[in-house]
This record gives C-alpha cells, structure tokens and sequence, in this order.
C-alpha cells in the first residue's frame, strides 16, 4: 500500500527539517509595550502536540474512516485537531459556524459524524439537536479557550504517530461550500487532492519553508504545516469577519514579519484603507492572495503602495476546484483594469499547471447533463468547467448535486466540474469571469452578466458597491441596479438621476431598467464578499413596482 498519500505526512517532515522554527503562534494579549503576546509553537512542538491528540482520539476509539466533525475554534485546537484526524486517517467535516443554525444542522444529519470533536458549547447543540447528531456515537470535548493545549501537553514527550497508509484515492475530508447561491454542499477531498493543492500553490506562488503567514480565513491555515509557513493566528472572528479592526491585523503583519496572507477583497479594502490612512506600509509582505470575489481596480491600484516589496495577487478558484487560475497586480494594472472598468469582465488569469479550463456554450436551461456541451470560440461567453488533479469528483451524500456539478468526456476521460460561473478565455489564454450563472439576467435580447455592469457603475464616487438583479420571469427580465452607497451618502432621486445619467453613457450599462438604494447588502458568511444577489432580487420583487421609485435608463 501506498504510504506517501497521507497528507499529514508533510508536518513531521517538516519538524525534522526545520525543528525549531515557529510553526504556530497564537494571540493571548498584549505586552506593557502595546505589542501582541503570543503562544509560538515549533514545527517539532506542533508536531508532539498532533501525536497528543492522536493517542487522546484513538484512546476515544476514533478509528481510520470515522468521519469526525470538527467544532472548535481557529488556531492551536482547529490545526493539531485535524492534522490528528489526518494521521489516524480519520475524516474532519468542517462547516462554517455562521452559516446559520438550521442550515449548519441539516450538513451535520447529512454528512453523517461518528465522532464529534467540539468546545463545550458545541457538545451542548450536540445533545440538544439530538436528531441531526445521532450517528455520533464518540464525544471528545476540547478546551474552549484560543490558546489552551490539550491536556497532556506539559508532559513527557508523546509517542509518535505514524501517519496511517492512507491511498491516494481515500477519503481525506469533508468540507462545505459557503452556500452562497444555494444551499451549503459537503465536497469531498481525498489525500491525493490536497497533495495536489499544496503543489499548486508552492509553485504558483513560489512559497519557500520558513515564510510567516497571516491568513485571514482560518481553513487556509491547515496548508501552512505542509508548506513549511509559520501560521500567526489573526484576531478576528470567523463568523463576522468583516468586523475585524484593522489596525490588529496591520500590527500582527508589521510586528511578526508576515510574508504572506490570504483574505477576501472586502478584508483587504479595509486593511488597505487603514493603511493609507495612517501611512503605514508593510514592506514584509511577499504576496497577498486575494479571493472570494472579484478584486476591484481601486484596490489593485492600493496595492502598490501598500506591498513596496510584495504583489497582490487573486487566485480563481472554488470550494470544489482551488485553485483553477492567478493573476497579479503587475498584469493587471498594465493591461486588464481598463477593460474591465469598460465592461469586459474581471479577468482571473492563466489556468495553473495541470488545470484544464474550458468554456461551454450556455443553454436555455441548467439541467444536468452527461455530455459536454460544444465549445465557445475564444472571446464567447458560456459556463466555466475546470478539470485536474484538485478538482474533487463529487458531493457529499448528495448524488443529484453531483450530477448536475459534474461532467465527463466518456468512461476514461476526465472529470470536468461546472463552476457555476460564466466567463470566456481571450486570445491570450486568459479566463475572464463575468459572473454567477444563476445571478446572470436574462433579457429579451440576451443575457446581462453582473461583471460587466457593476465595475462600470462602481467607479461613481457615491457607490460603495451595487448588484445587478433581474425583475420578471426568466428570458423576459428586466435588468435593475441595487446599489449600497458610500458612507454619508444620501440616498435621493437627484443622486439617482445622476446614477442613471452615468448608465446611458455606456452600451453595456445603457440597459438598466432602473436603480433603487439598499442600506446594507447581505453577504456570505465566509468572506463577508460575495453578495447575495438573488436575495436583493426577491428583496426588490417585493418593492416593485410601485414601491421602488426610479425611471427606465432610456428616459422613457
């Protein structure tokens, strides 16, 4: 059997290649000087710590193939937690804890958990919500404290772990999509996918042993033992992440020589806001990986200043499928930003090594299908499918779901996964998204896609952000702006006259029907970036007509 597919394997290599480097710190208040206080574990600790939690799982009788749900918090019990999990060939399913309680239980009844693995909080939804938890049969408390080891930790040295035989093929994890336009899926990932994913990105992104990342949405921490990262664990909350204050965030990144972070544009725009404001730069940082929706121009200009010795960069990618494609700041700031501020779309770069991008025509409806459909010409819009060794083949318990997701070219040909996006590959090789499948309008002369009318209306200085919606019924839609203006903006019919005024100017954003103010768009739960669209247009269906004052951009 193979033994080298475990993907836990990567954390003792690394302890015994760079054994007294920081693997983890983790905040615990602050120093009489202001600066952050940290618990820092090395990659030898953080490996002895795994080994603890191994022996204190499998004295609970976790076995290899126990699927166990994960409910603990960010840092130090969240990264030795499921590198355990991993080593004994166990599966973690890890759900987003601010999906919702109703949508986080029917995940929990349907992926099924032998083990549940939770702070005390979360062992008390367990009994309560005894129905969606009654495959759990093992119960392993875990300390609710940031920063507590488990318990053991002071003591002798553990015995070590071996990482189980696990195949490549073998299921590694479960882990759920934000549910952003529909309801949350488990996606499975073997140990042979993750392996993939961690050498997408080391060689994408050039990342070397002994770099110092920040990541700003806790999941991105489990790569960091493989990629040989010092993981500083950010002070913020996972369920509201866009309440972060930012001048914590900047102080970790300046005061630990961060050089490397992930977060989402809406995260980023404000750490770069701050920034400016305060005339701070961050000369450490190598790279920023920006994902979970579209980065705006403005911020890729920010970047510049803000990274004197790093780049911006914005991978493309899925739950199901990361990463498909990257761009950088250079490229974009030297020939895409223009074109998508003149409606061409958002454009995610080059598909990595390995990764297949193609681009299908778009049907009149979005049934499943077995077959691919024919391919665009390079420049035509149609649906993004993407296939490679991180592409997962399939949905939890969900075999409709998976049906509808996923596409292949016969019995012996790859498995290609159907975003749920559109967008088209320009003469250079290049993948433009131009939006959701499900958010795109469809008109009676054709359909409006939300990239190539947001970022030409988002350049108003009062528009913080604004979402395309269609009002009526498929192929008949009329296509509106909702717009969220800028902080102490007002929102009246004269700064809608102008709005309007501004969309006649531009074929592309010359179709808008109308435009009404929301006062706070609804997001994701991961990102806090990804705006639900199809709520501002049940949202707005209820308004219309009479209540959403406004008049046709044809000035009919």
């Amino acid at each position: 059997m193979d033994s080298s597919a475990n993907i836990a394997r990567h954390l003792p290599a690394m302890a015994g290649r760079q054994p007294a480097t920081p693997a983890l710190k983790v905040p615990r208040g602050r120093l009489a000087d202001g600066s952050i206080e940290y618990l820092t574990l090395s990659f030898r600790e953080l490996d002895a710590e795994v080994d603890r939690w191994c022996a204190r799982l499998a004295g609970a009788g976790v076995r290899r193939g126990d699927r166990a749900l994960v409910m603990v918090r960010q840092g130090l019990p969240l990264i030795a937690s499921v590198f355990a999990l991993f080593k004994l060939g166990a599966v973690p399913v890890v759900i987003d804890p601010g999906m919702g309680l109703r949508s986080f239980l029917r995940c929990v009844a349907r992926s099924r958990p032998r083990v549940l693995l939770g702070i005390p909080v979360a062992r008390v939804i367990g009994r309560l919500a005894f129905g969606s938890f009654r495959s759990v049969e093992v119960r392993v408390a875990v300390p609710s404290s940031l920063t507590a080891r488990c318990p053991g930790a002071a003591g002798t040295a553990p015995e070590p772990c071996a990482p189980a035989a696990t195949r490549p093929d073998e299921l590694a994890a479960v882990l759920f999509t934000s549910g952003s336009t529909g309801a949350p899926k488990g996606v499975r990932y073997t140990h042979g996918m993750f392996d993939a994913q961690v050498g997408l990105i080391r060689r994408a992104y050039e990342i070397q042993p002994g770099e110092v990342d920040l990541p700003l949405l806790p999941v991105f921490a489990l790569f960091n033992p493989a990629l040989g990262m010092t993981t500083i664990v950010p002070e913020i909350d996972p369920r509201k992440p866009a309440a972060v204050d930012p001048a914590r965030i900047l102080r970790a990144i300046r005061q630990e020589g961060v050089t490397n972070s992930f977060g989402s544009p809406t995260l980023w725009r404000k750490l770069a806001a701050h920034a400016a404001a305060e005339g701070i730069t961050l000369p450490t940082l190598r790279r920023v990986l920006c994902a979970g929706a579209p980065v705006p121009p403005a911020l890729w200009e920010q970047s510049v200043r803000l990274l004197p010795r790093g780049r911006l960069h914005s991978p493309y990618g899925a739950t199901e499928a990361l990463p498909v494609s990257t761009i950088a700041a250079d490229e974009v700031l030297r020939e895409t930003a223009a074109a998508t501020l003149d409606g061409a779309g958002t454009c995610v770069g080059r598909p990595l090594d390995g990764v297949r991008v193609r681009i299908e025509r778009l049907g009149d409806d979005d049934a499943a299908r077995t077959a691919p459909a024919p391919e665009c010409a390079p420049g035509e819009i149609g649906e993004i499918l993407v296939s490679g060794p991180n592409v997962t083949l399939d949905y939890d318990a969900l075999p409709e779901a998976t049906q509808q997701a996923k596409v292949s070219d016969g019995p012996a040909g790859p498995v290609w996964h159907r975003m749920g996006d559109c967008g088209y590959l320009d003469a250079a090789g290049r993948l433009w998204f131009c939006g959701r499948k499900v958010e795109r309008v469809r008109t009676a002369g054709g359909p409006v896609f939300t990239e190539q009318i947001e970022p030409l209306m988002n350049q108003h200085p009062a528009v913080r952000r604004s979402a395309l919606v269609g009002l009526g019924p498929a192929g008949r839609q009329q296509p509106w702006l909702v717009v969220e203006l800028a902080d102490g903006v007002r929102g009246d019919d004269a700064l809608r006259t102008d709005l309007l005024a501004q969309a006649r100017r531009h074929p592309r954003t010359a179709v808008l029907a109308g435009i009404v103010f929301h006062p706070g768009f609804p997001v994701d739960v991961r990102h806090n970036a990804k705006i639900h669209r199809l709520t501002l247009a049940r949202w707005l269906a209820a308004r219309s007509p009479s209540a959403t004052p406004t008049a046709p951009a044809d000035g009919g």
